[in-house]
């Protein structure tokens, strides 16, 4: 009836009262927040004011002039309330917008209040717009919503905007207390907490479950009725947990789950409780953050009194695994399980042997020891490594030179020809250890193109394929364009020792022609072959391979790949 009996809006209220004292109005208002918290409320005491024929000096209205007489009645003609969830069309706000056009009869304003308001249509915003902006001297929109974020811009600009924010725990535990005051109920504080609480804000809320707990129990409301009948679980589990928990009693916290599933209750309820529960006493572990708790005088002295013995380390550890268990829930397909892990995850934090517990101690021993090996390999002598790969390559050289046709260069192809290349890893680590630890004296800019080897040792396909790889990775930073070219291709022996290169873009012939000498000597010392020629030429049209589309790409696969060609057949799959 009065902006005083508006709970929790102490700023919204002032500034309508100060308004109303001042007479500077606004021609359209626009009151918004979550349910329940006296938006409509306020529009309608609102309302009543400013047409009030004799207003208190504080801006209320004085309930005895024929204004309020017949609000209070239900009769004023001055007062239309519209609900725009069932009436959101273009119809609608057209019969709207033809009774704002009729003056008062009695009062100063007629005031239009639209509940609901982001319901209407589009069309219907459209043709509310110009009679918002611009509306009669005596006409005052008062426009109530909970989701202001689908209203129109336009309409937003248009308006005065007033937020409403959640009631507060204390502030319904108080209005609770005075409606059980006046309606002769007996009541237990903790127990109009656990209601406020259960609200989660809303007044409307919290007098309906109000209204329910009194009837349950029979105008006497107590803690343990109360949450029976809101199906709560009681907070003294939550203490029992955390309190076995830094015991490291892993059995009876076990057995404290079965209690709470065996009662019925879901033990998703159960972690959800205990995270609100452990983020409550770390905020009553600092005097700075208890005023943040939301909870009655004796459970504030409880979460105090446990928070002196919560090491910090084990009330942020319980957070994390008890929201990484409310996410994991729902997709859990052995929902008590995840649960019974996370618990005796939680039992095992203040553990000080932990070697068993919660899988953490085996991870650290095989980082540990994974480490150590590590420092033992780069702490092995250099000096070994390259004796291992000299001695590589003398058995390789020894088992070339024990063969006869090794005695001739061209010898070399038709035994390539007559048997394919062995991959020979030893050969493979040492050409990488010299990648790695070749001084940078080695780099390919450096090298000189006069080529000073006496000797010709043979070399395979293979080896010019390893050691032209080599040799474009070590290219300088200026011809990284060229390096990644000269990746794709690969050189091939033609008349050995000659080497012939088949690029197909002239473009790139052109860079490499021109660095040919540099590439010459650079194959010639890294295959210890000094008889070595080097040649590029562009590719005839024959040699070009067609470049293939989708389609006969999927084709291909389909064709080379009797699996994947199942696959497509059952799946039915085209290429798009």
């Amino acid at each position: 009836m009065t902006f005083d009996s508006v709970v929790g809006q102490s700023a919204l209220t002032t500034t309508l009262k100060n308004a109303v004292k001042s007479g500077k109005l606004a021609h359209a208002f626009l009151f918004c927040g979550p349910r329940g918290v006296g938006k409509t409320t306020c529009a309608r005491i609102f309302a009543k004011v400013i047409n009030c024929q004799n207003p208190s000096p504080d801006g209320e209205a004085c309930n005895e002039c024929e204004s309020c007489r017949s609000f209070n009645e239900q009769r004023s003609l001055n007062i239309f309330e519209l609900d725009a969830a069932s009436n959101n069309g273009v119809d609608d706000i057209r019969d709207l917008i033809q009774q704002t056009l009729i003056p008062p009869q009695t009062g100063k304003y007629k005031v239009f209040i639209i509940d609901e308001v982001h319901m209407l249509s589009q069309a219907a915003f459209n043709a509310f717009l110009k009679t918002l902006e611009e509306p009669p001297s005596y006409v005052i929109f008062i426009l109530a919503t909970t989701e202001k974020h689908k209203l129109l811009p336009t309409i937003i600009s248009r308006c005065q905007i007033y937020d409403f924010e959640r009631m507060g725990v204390a502030d319904t535990v108080n209005h609770l207390k005075m409606v059980a005051e006046k309606e002769g109920i007996t009541y237990e504080e903790e127990a109009l907490n656990v209601i406020a609480e259960k609200a989660d804000g809303g007044m409307r809320d919290a007098l309906s479950i109000f209204d329910q707990c009194a009837s349950f129990c029979q105008n006497d409301l107590t803690y343990a009725k109360v949450i029976e009948n809101l199906n709560v679980l009681d907070a003294e589990y939550y203490f029992k947990i955390v309190d076995l928990s830094l015991e490291n009693k892993v059995s009876e916290v076990m057995l404290l789950l079965n209690d709470v599933i065996n009662k019925g209750f879901d033990s998703g309820h159960l972690i959800g409780g205990l995270a609100a529960h452990v983020r409550n006493v770390m905020m009553a572990k600092d005097a700075k953050t208890l005023p943040l708790l939301e909870t009655s005088e004796r459970h504030r002295q409880r979460y105090q009194e446990q928070a002196t013995r919560c090491p910090e380390r084990f009330l942020y550890r319980t957070l994390q695994l008890t929201n990484r268990c409310d996410m994991d829930y729902r997709q859990s397909s052995n929902k008590r399980l995840l649960v019974e892990l996370t618990l005796i995850e939680i039992a095992q934090i203040t553990q000080e042997d932990d070697s068993v517990g919660a899988g953490r101690r085996p991870a650290r021993r095989l980082k540990t020891l994974f480490k150590n090996l590590v420092t033992n390999f780069r702490r092995e002598p250099a000096q070994q490594v390259a004796a291992s790969g000299e001695k590589a390559k003398t058995i390789a050289m020894a088992s070339v030179a024990t063969t006869p046709a090794a005695t001739t260069p061209t010898a070399a192809p038709q035994k390539a020809t007559a048997k394919p290349p062995v991959l020979n890893l030893s050969q493979i680590t040492h050409s990488l250890d010299q990648l790695r630890n070749e001084p940078q004296g080695m780099t390919y800019q450096r090298v000189d193109e006069r080529i000073d080897i006496k000797e010709s040792k043979p070399f395979t396909q293979e080896d010019l394929e390893r050691e032209w790889l080599a040799m474009c990775m070590r290219m300088p930073q200026e011809m990284h364009g060229l390096s990644a070219r000269l990746k794709n291709v690969k050189p091939r022996i033609v008349d050995y020792p000659h080497i012939e290169l088949v690029v197909d873009n002239q473009s790139v012939q052109s860079q490499v022609a021109a660095i040919s000498g540099r590439i010459r000597a650079t194959m010639a010392k890294s295959l210890n072959n000094g008889d070595i020629r080097f040649s590029v030429r562009l590719a005839a049209i024959e040699e070009v391979g067609h470049i293939l589309s989708k389609r006969e790409m999927f084709e291909q696969l389909r064709e080379q790949n009797p699996t994947f060609n199942k696959l497509s057949t059952l799946l039915d799959l085209e290429v798009s």
